[in-house]
């Protein structure tokens, strides 16, 4: 699924709400079988609350507290399955900031991340704002899959 995809479903699902029109299980059921996943209830539903909210960055334990809120029973495993099986189809995108502390996001086109410490909060770095040099030579048979630049925020100190 490209890039282009998803935001296009995006704003279908935007124009859609705007209007006042329910139906948004058939248009995450048609993302996903795009994407080749199975529709199943549980994708669906995490779907909608993903992207429900236009772009934005989600851990896994924030959507398994949002799918809980929404009536949605589903573990926090299946949320972590769900939230890999969408990254590698292409529908969201893994943004890793400190350890084993991670979200996704669900804008998967080309920006780079602000990470602001002891907030857990992360967003868009707006426009081209990190241009990337020079990358090293890479070893043979490799090709680069996307550069990933994640800076590190904190309030100032006196």
């Amino acid at each position: 699924m490209s890039d282009g995809s998803v935001q296009n479903w995006s704003a279908r699902r935007t124009r859609r709400a705007a209007a006042g029109r329910d139906g948004e299980r058939p248009v995450v059921r048609s993302l996903l079988q795009d994407a080749g996943l199975r529709p199943t209830r549980q994708r669906v539903a995490l779907g909608e609350i993903l992207y429900g909210r236009g772009h934005r960055h989600v851990s896994a334990e924030q959507l398994h507290e949002e799918a809980l809120a929404a009536d949605v029973p589903v573990s926090l495993a299946t949320v972590y399955n769900t939230l890999h099986q969408f990254t590698e189809a292409g529908l969201l995108r893994e943004v890793a900031v400190e350890g084993t502390k991670t979200y996704f996001d669900t804008n998967v086109g080309h920006h780079h991340h602000y990470y602001v410490e002891g907030e857990n909060r992360v967003f868009d770095i707006p426009g081209d704002g990190v241009p990337v040099g020079e990358v090293p030579v890479l070893p043979e048979g490799m090709e680069i899959v996307r550069v990933d630049v994640v800076v590190r925020l904190r309030p100032k100190r006196s």
